[in-house]
């Protein structure tokens, strides 16, 4: 399986080393093998570990028992063998002493059932008693290793909201109750987001509200959509008030956690978060079921870069091989850990972690893959661990690099994720993410370069194409920043079922799609969703489901780009042409193929093309790093096969396999990870097209 080719273009300065991290939980092993475990980290290139994650009830053995011997220990072997610590706080789940003593901590259900016990994350995030403790945890951690020389950066908590996200108690019924005075002073200004006039829902004071909890028939909308908000914001509360302590006694240490920017992340809004970190770290677990599950990596990975605001940012977590909370845990292929890696690497990951260092023995996760592996270092596995190491030295360079800009961004936005798949909608089978993967694995399999974007506080202004796929939920900036966008001669692609709604989830009236109908020059008055199974038919052949609309063109300068088939034949996707700029819409869910047939008339006004030679136009991934003084390319092999890089020259930097029987470079499945030397002063590539 072929994995990445990167070539170099000038030369830069920079020697610093990419950082290989794992996950390392000494506290459950014998002391006999942290010896050996430090000894095979630095074979595998090991510089840092993430440790104490999951370990306050072996720091905090009682409330007033602490026990910091074995923390001291691990930290001082590490350091003194050069592999630095990335601490964690350790509040990701309560120990069982502080459950018996304040059962009152423990999450509640839309349905009142208690969350008990027995498995992570059994907290609330609205407890205050929770919040006592654990920050005096905090307290005494960075107290402790605040200055220590080994410790490099400090992880709060662990995957925060992955089992806790929404807690319906009757704490979280009080926090909420604040968070919403905090956000519409008044009730009657709630009252006008709720549009509560409907089914007699009307409040008179903000302590008769709840959260959502298992009701007659559909709870309130808004009121669905404002506590999925809340739930995201006091789950970053708490993060900051980590931070704060970190900060605090440990002012020279950069202080992150760990995002969950995948298709299963929906839940926290991280474009809000990211703000509140020193860097970003994201963690990604390839599915292996979707033929899609290789693209939807790079489309995480894309939106972790968008959500660092380009900045350097850190894997934190993903894995060698099997998980094991799928239903079935099929382990990866050789070549595909390393493949995996260094995608995140080509969108700007300056560090590469894995969960976990040595697999567990026993436990929930015993199952889950590892750096080594239950049969040992002397594996396959453990073999191809110790080459992505050597890979990543040889990438020392990249280290401070960015993601350079792309052509094409595709907007995203988790609000309107949120409120575009509330019930009450009319299709159940519109699947936001889902519709904007397809739109990333289009223009991949165009071969051209895409970035994705959260549309919280960003400068559209230098793309050249904008694409907003299912934006069902717009406020009026975003309205105003891609009117700009089209005036200044941009161009912008949307989709059906955008730009329905406010940011109360109200409806914009006067036909749809409401936001964008002025721009697009076009009029829909009623909505015409299909049935699961339904297709309609387009005149290029292509066909569309879930969705269609007979759209009214309003517009003098709307151009019919292509018709439905049969009876109707009305419009199925326009462009209004305006100015310099233009605006399109796609009245249909075109998937893959559909759209690798109209996306090129889309693009073409704005002159976007594959920089790529034809051969290798979707057989590659294409993404460019950058310095400001040196590019360094990625091409990622999405196929199986060995390809052969025609129409490409220039100074092979790190490949996962060289043909050694042909002076060309291929992209191959073997993994023997050879570095070329240069070839004369000055390090170039190009594409012969």
């Amino acid at each position: 399986m072929l994995l990445a080719y990167l070539l170099k273009v000038l030369l830069t300065q920079s020697i610093e080393l990419v950082a290989s991290l794992t996950d390392y939980n000494p506290e459950q092993w014998p002391r006999e093998i942290w010896n050996e475990d430090v000894k095979l980290m630095k074979e595998a290139g090991v510089n840092v570990v993430s440790i104490a994650i999951f370990s306050w009830a072996s720091i905090q053995k009682s409330k007033d028992e602490w026990d910091f011997k074995w923390l001291d220990d691990a930290i001082s072997l590490l350091h003194d063998n050069g592999i630095s610590v990335d601490l964690g706080t350790s509040t990701a789940s309560p120990p069982p002493w502080l459950t018996k003593l304040h059962p009152e901590i423990l999450p509640v259900t839309d349905r009142g059932e208690t969350v008990w016990p027995g498995a992570r994350q059994h907290w609330r995030p609205t407890s205050s008693v929770f919040r006592h403790y654990s920050l005096g945890l905090v307290h005494k951690l960075a107290e402790r290793y605040g200055n220590h020389p080994g410790v490099i950066a400090w992880h709060v908590n662990n995957e925060l909201g992955c089992h806790n996200l929404f807690d319906y108690s009757d704490d979280a019924a009080l926090g909420f109750q604040r968070w919403l005075k905090e956000r519409y002073v008044t009730i009657d200004q709630l009252n006008f987001a709720w549009a509560t006039a409907f089914w007699s829902q009307r409040y008179t004071e903000f302590d008769e509200i709840l959260p959502p909890r298992l009701a007659a028939t559909y709870p309130n909308p808004t009121q669905q959509l404002d506590f999925r908000r809340f739930s995201s914001d006091v789950l970053k509360d708490h993060l900051i008030a980590e931070r704060e302590i970190l900060h605090k006694y440990s002012p020279d240490r950069p202080v992150t956690t760990n995002f969950m920017i995948t298709k299963g992340g929906r839940g926290m809004d991280y474009a809000s978060w990211a703000e509140h970190v020193d860097f970003v770290s994201n963690d990604h677990y390839r599915g292996q079921t979707d033929p899609y599950d290789q693209d939807e990596l790079s489309f995480s990975a894309s939106l972790t870069s968008g959500v660092s605001k380009g900045k350097p940012w850190w894997l934190m977590e993903h894995s060698t091989s099997a998980v094991n909370w799928q239903s079935v845990n099929v382990a990866k292929k050789e070549g595909e850990m390393a493949r995996d890696s260094l995608k995140h690497v080509a969108h700007g990951a300056d560090a590469v972690c894995f969960f976990q260092w040595r697999q567990s023995k026993a436990g929930a996760e015993k199952f889950h893959s590892s750096m080594v592996p239950h049969a040992g270092p002397e594996t396959r596995l453990f073999r191809d661990v110790v080459k992505l190491g050597q890979t990543i030295q040889n990438l020392a360079e990249i280290k401070g690099s960015s993601r350079l800009h792309a052509p094409v961004a595709i907007l995203f936005d988790w609000e309107a994720w949120w409120a575009s798949e509330l019930d009450s909608h009319p299709s159940s089978l519109v699947s936001y993410y889902r519709e904007a993967l397809e739109y990333f694995i289009t223009l991949l399999d165009l071969g051209i370069r895409v970035d994705i974007l959260p549309i919280r506080n960003i400068d559209i202004s230098s793309y050249q194409v904008v694409i907003a796929p299912v934006l069902y939920l717009v406020d009026d900036p975003l309205i105003t920043n891609i009117g700009e966008f089209v005036k200044g001669g941009g161009h912008f692609i949307t989709t059906y079922f955008s730009g329905i709604v406010d940011k109360n989830d109200h409806i914009r009236l006067g036909g749809y799609p409401g936001a964008w109908k002025t721009l697009l020059g076009i009029n829909v008055e009623e909505f015409n969703p299909l049935l699961l199974g339904d297709k309609v038919k387009l005149d290029d052949g292509s066909q569309g489901d879930i969705w269609n609309e007979p759209i009214d063109i309003v517009g003098k300068n709307v151009t019919t780009i292509r018709h439905y088939a049969g009876n109707g034949k009305g419009a199925a996707v326009t462009r209004n042409k305006l100015g310099k700029g233009s605006a399109s819409y796609i009245s249909t869910s075109l998937g893959v193929e559909g759209l690798t047939k109209v996306l090129p008339d889309l693009l073409d006004p704005a002159n976007v093309q594959s920089e790529l030679p034809s051969s290798l136009r979707g057989a590659v991934e294409h993404v460019i790093r950058t310095d400001g003084k040196t590019e360094w390319t990625f091409l990622i092999n999405r196929t199986d096969k060995e390809l052969e890089l025609d129409g490409v020259t220039g100074d092979l930097v790190v490949s996962t396999g060289v043909n050694e029987s042909d002076d060309r470079p291929h992209m191959c499945a073997e993994t023997r990870d050879k570095r070329l030397g240069e070839r004369g002063g000055k390090r170039e590539y190009e594409f012969n097209k």
